[in-house]
């Protein structure tokens, strides 16, 4: 099986290009819709049936779908980057030293590029014989809200999901991610003036340090959770006791119970300081991916089809979530990390290695036909 994905390497760069000149923050609606009427027709070239899923309050989400009936393979990807527009200007689209940089390249549009391209080349050889469904979301970078009961019910009739986020930097695929998940903690207090009447007051900072610390404690790196308390907010002027305070929390874990905890933990937290408040509310957003029996069996699977092209693959995992993570609760087969490799994501150094194009494209076209 050769698909002479090397030999199509130019023609990848090219869409890559055209995809990332085309920016889509993710908030900017126009922009994003944009790059879906795009990748709308780029896929109806390779006659795709085509179907756009409305959406008010971000870009609308693209389905694209060759052949039907059961026993399908489901392609996943989201279009929304977390760079603003006139990135480019300061980042523009650069091939260098084997490396391609640019505004989401590595996340995730060199992923949408693996999938159309292998694709393309089963259909040129006549050999794309199962149905595939390409999914293409515009929520994924804040936090799939729109997006995640699409993706779950296409997911329920796919006999594989593959997810074509980046993989780790040594090409290694995802099969294991952390459930990720948020808190907002409020205080309020009571205000006075600093000098005048000081012992009226009650401090929100102060109480919201008290949390801090305790919120810090809850981390508990044995079992692979960890708090973070990234934002505070508090205050007006210093001379006088502030009423309000807050704290944003991440927080991540390897398996649903120890979501369940930190929860329970969280709800639990009761004022330090005399005559305040505490409100807290949040929880679990992606649940955890975890390296189970399934997700096991379909790596092994998958080895052994990697192997047979001569391109064998690693497993590994990550601290951060994917929409797959929506997907391993539903017992699918599901591999994450199918996409481009490099470095830097979300960052201005953002890069792919030029070479995981064309190897990407054949073990996604050989996992395609051989599942």
């Amino acid at each position: 099986m050769n698909y002479n994905f090397e030999t199509r390497t130019p023609e990848m760069i090219a869409l890559l290009r055209k995809l990332v000149e085309s920016e889509s923050p993710s908030h900017d609606k126009p922009a994003v819709d944009r790059l879906g009427a795009l990748l709308a027709e780029e896929c109806q070239n390779t006659r795709a049936q085509i179907e756009v899923i409305p959406n008010s309050f971000t870009g609308n989400h693209l389905v694209a779908r060759w052949g039907s009936g059961p026993g399908g393979i489901l392609l996943m990807h989201h279009m929304d980057t977390v760079f603003p527009l006139n990135t480019l200007k300061n980042m523009p689209f650069v091939e260098r030293d084997n490396k391609i940089h640019g505004p989401g390249v590595l996340d995730m549009k060199g992923g949408i590029v693996i999938s159309l391209t292998a694709i393309r080349a089963l259909l040129d050889a006549g050999e794309l014989s199962r149905p595939v469904t390409v999914l293409i979301t515009s929520d994924e970078e804040i936090g799939s809200e729109t997006s995640r009961e699409l993706i779950e019910r296409l997911a329920k009739q796919a006999a594989l999901v593959l997810v074509m986020e980046s993989g780790l930097l040594d090409g290694s695929l995802k099969t294991w991610r952390k459930g990720v998940g948020d808190f907002l903690v409020k205080v309020k207090g009571r205000a006075a003036h600093a000098g005048g009447a000081h012992s009226e007051g009650r401090n929100a900072i102060e109480e919201i340090a008290h949390q801090v610390l305790a919120i810090q404690k809850m981390t508990n790196y044995e079992t692979g959770t960890t708090l973070n308390v990234g934002v505070i907010k508090g205050g007006t002027v210093s001379n006088v006791v502030p009423e309000d305070a807050s704290v944003e929390v991440d927080f991540r874990v390897l398996v649903p119970e120890e979501a369940e905890r930190v929860t329970r933990a969280m709800q639990a937290l009761r004022p330090f300081t005399p005559d305040t408040i505490l409100e807290v509310s949040g929880g679990l957003n992606r649940p955890p991916m975890p390296y189970d029996d399934l997700m096991k069996a379909t790596f092994e699977k998958a080895s052994k089809i990697a192997k047979g092209i001569g391109q064998p693959i690693n497993a590994g995992g990550s601290g951060g979530g994917s929409d797959g993570n929506f997907v391993a609760p539903l017992g699918i087969p599901l591999l994450d990390g199918m996409g481009t490799y490099g470095e830097g994501l979300h960052s201005d150094r953002e890069y792919i290695l030029t070479r995981s194009l064309p190897e990407r494209a054949a073990l996604t076209a050989a996992l395609i036909k051989e599942w």
